[in-house]
């Protein structure tokens, strides 16, 4: 029997209890921190001697920040990157140990004013970082052993474990991180007491595409001796070299360095290897450039340090990727599927080049809807790179790969993703079980839409179409806009865990940074993710909302308390639930059953109620108002078979893992109950809400949720 078909049934035995009145509970939080600095900030940006210095600054506030922030003892800080605002604000990216291991979803970012207080905190897991012991059961030789036979495609090459503490969406827990070679690289995590598998992920960021001649272009080579080289002194000293069919897992094995006595590169044929070196070496510089006037961003890693590019790869190789573990990029001269063209064209180069600079950012990891994520953030760049570039040989469009000579046409499209008939175009609870090459198209068609808005548009000599999952219209901020907007939330915002409904917290709070909180760019930047299906719209600019008022409830049973009513705007996504399961994690409890009844609506969550052991909980990660005195609010129904006071089944009502207020069996009443949480501790700040349920293995109790609002 299914659950909720148990639930079902326990259902009509349920015995009903009095009301409760509303009540709010104040919660506490140690990084608590004033009110961000309201004016707009932009990134400044550093010279390497001044990026070195904010990163000694940041390792030194490390150990500090950590107790700031109640980490326990076993727990460190290891700085990653920094980001500072024209107003002295920062923004410190740390890593993290436990016991001297590396925390897998343990990031997070801790945003500094410019006197140093700490204003607010994003984390990739809201979970305490903890494991009974760092000593695993399975040897690591086993673990690699097992590695290869868990991998997607049967990798059969040598496996590489690594011991780690895995906190990605789960109670944190010891485990190998294993790196598989062969026929590419694939990263398996498995439990280090079990081996049962935890997440599996590809290690090289891949592109199949068609390289294309980007014609006579001016590019800046370094002299040798007899000659010159394809090494960028005023870009770092990146270089591209001639892989010489090499393998993807080794491509410097055979490589050798491109050098030419007249410094005339190339003969637009694809008979000479140097032409595609020359698109290459182009797209990299035009890329290099981009991030450079763009966002003052100096190379990927933001240190001036160059990378390596290889071409000719492989044999019959369509394929292109970033590894970061050679800091390198790698493509291929393409197979037959595409009539042997190599895989450079400049989004293609950019896409991949971005692969890099998000693996120095929020290093969204490449699974789920992080790693759709982590693939959108390539193809917007990548985009971005293609229209900065204002290459005649290829005018600049929405599409990625449109002279990939795929059979399609185009890899992917950002207009209009699922036109591919794999991609999707607006978001659904299972988008997180979706290739990420797929899962991609919500956040390309999102940023195609904050860009351009809506309604049929011809771009770069292609047809686009505006279409929405909402049926809405409206116009869009402009690419530049929309990018920075990305941008910001990429390198300041965001963490590794970061899901869709994350992304769009943290570009709104981007978009706050850069534009204004009450501006027309964030107001169109949320309705452009309500068009697919992420979130709803924020109230536009100037529109009157009624404030927040006062009304007295005397409950059968309590005292006389009062109840704030919120204004109008809610931060939570689907907080009625109307759109089913849309921004809520975990249990899939939301329902329409007509064996419980909603607040309002037809949807409702519906926790428990099962008459046994059970577990069950859903969570959001949303951004707190900075301002006034943000609450929690939501309708609470409590029925159950249990008697008397004793609290046998319990809901706990949980902030960044602290459980703010518990509820159980002996609040069980007739009706919805209003309750509320005071955040305004956490002003500012990205939490994790979570509601989450404990039954016993007896009696069942039922908790109805309803109509959950946080402003």
């Amino acid at each position: 029997m299914s659950r909720k078909g148990r639930k079902a049934l326990v259902a009509a035995a349920v015995a009903a209890a009095t009301a409760l009145g509303a009540t709010v509970i104040a919660v506490t939080a140690s990084q608590a921190g004033a009110a961000q600095d309201q004016s707009a900030p932009g990134a400044r940006a550093l010279s390497p001697q001044q990026r070195a210095t904010e990163l000694d600054r940041a390792g030194a506030e490390a150990t500090a920040a950590a107790k700031d922030l109640g980490l326990g003892a076993k727990e460190k800080l290891v700085v990653k990157d920094v980001v500072v605002d024209n107003n002295g604000a920062r923004h410190v990216r740390y890593d993290r140990t436990y016991d001297k291991l590396p925390v897998v979803g343990g990031d997070l970012v801790v945003h500094r004013a410019s006197d140093g207080r700490i204003t607010a905190v994003d984390r990739a897991s809201s979970e305490t970082i903890t494991v009974p012991s760092v000593t695993p059961t399975i040897a690591s030789t086993k673990a690699a052993a097992l590695a290869p036979a868990l991998t997607a495609e049967n990798k059969d090459g040598a496996a590489k474990p690594e011991l780690v503490v895995y906190a990605v969406n789960r109670k944190p827990i010891l485990a190998y991180r294993t790196t598989v070679e062969g026929g590419g690289a694939e990263v398996v995590v498995t439990d280090a007491a079990s081996g049962v598998l935890l997440d599996r992920y590809e290690k090289r960021h891949k592109a199949t595409g068609n390289g294309y001649h980007v014609g006579t272009v001016d590019i800046s080579t370094s002299s040798a001796s007899g000659g010159y080289t394809l090494t960028d002194t005023t870009r770092g000293n990146t270089r591209v070299l001639d892989g010489n069919g090499g393998s993807e897992t080794n491509p410097a094995a055979r490589a050798t360095t491109f050098t030419d006595a007249d410094n005339v590169w190339g003969t637009g044929q694809l008979s000479n290897r140097q032409t595609i070196a020359v698109d290459a070496y182009y797209g990299l510089a035009k890329t290099w450039d981009f991030y450079k006037n763009a966002y003052g961003r100096n190379g990927i890693r933001n240190n001036g340090q160059g990378h390596t590019m290889y071409v000719h790869i492989g044999s019959g190789l369509l394929n292109a990727f970033y590894d970061d573990s050679c800091f390198c990029m790698v493509f291929g001269d393409g197979s037959s599927t595409n009539q042997n063209t190599p895989l450079t064209q400049i989004d293609v180069v950019g896409h991949e080049m971005t692969h890099g600079v998000t693996a120095a950012t929020a290093n969204l990891n490449y699974s789920g809807e992080s790693g759709g994520l982590n693939e959108s953030a390539s193809d917007i760049f990548g985009t971005m790179v293609e229209f900065s570039a204002a290459n005649p040989n290829d005018p600049a469009d929405y599409y990625i790969g449109e002279k990939l000579r795929m059979p399609s046409g185009y890899f992917r499209r950002m207009d209009n993703p699922a036109a591919d008939g794999n991609s999707l175009g607006c978001w659904r609870s299972t988008a997180g079980q979706v290739d990420v090459h797929y899962s991609s198209g919500i956040g390309n068609r999102w940023f195609y839409l904050a860009s351009e808005g809506t309604g049929n548009k011809t771009i770069g000599g292609l047809a686009h179409s505006g279409g929405t999952c909402n049926s809405t219209t409206f116009a869009g901020i402009g690419r530049d806009k929309a990018a920075a907007v990305f941008y910001r939330a990429l390198s300041t915002y965001m963490t590794s865990t970061t899901n869709y409904a994350g992304a769009r917290t943290a570009t709104l709070q981007a978009a706050a940074d850069l534009y204004g909180t009450n501006s027309q760019e964030r107001y169109l930047v949320s309705v452009a993710w309500a068009a697919v299906s992420v979130g709803t719209a924020l109230p536009a600019p100037g529109t009157t909302t009624t404030r927040p008022t006062t009304t007295t409830t005397t409950s059968p049973t309590g005292p006389t308390t009062t109840t704030t009513v919120p204004p109008t705007g809610n931060a939570i996504t689907n907080g009625g639930f109307e759109s089913g399961q849309t921004g809520w994690s975990e249990t899939a409890v939301v329902t329409n059953s007509t064996q419980q009844t909603p607040r309002s609506g037809s949807y409702y969550a519906w926790l428990l109620g099962n008459g046994r052991a059970a577990s069950e909980a859903i969570s959001q990660q949303v951004r707190v108002p900075s301002t006034g005195a943000p609450a929690l609010r939501f309708w609470l129904k409590v029925t159950t078979q249990e008697t008397g006071t004793t609290a046998y089944d319990v809901l706990r009502v949980q902030v960044n893992g602290t459980t703010a207020v518990t509820y159980s069996n002996a609040n069980a009443g007739t009706t919805y109950v209003q309750r509320a949480v005071d955040l305004s501790a956490y002003r500012g700040q990205t939490v994790t809400i979570r509601f989450s349920g404990v039954e016993d293995a007896y009696l069942a109790t039922n908790f109805l949720l309803d109509d959950v609002t946080l402003g």
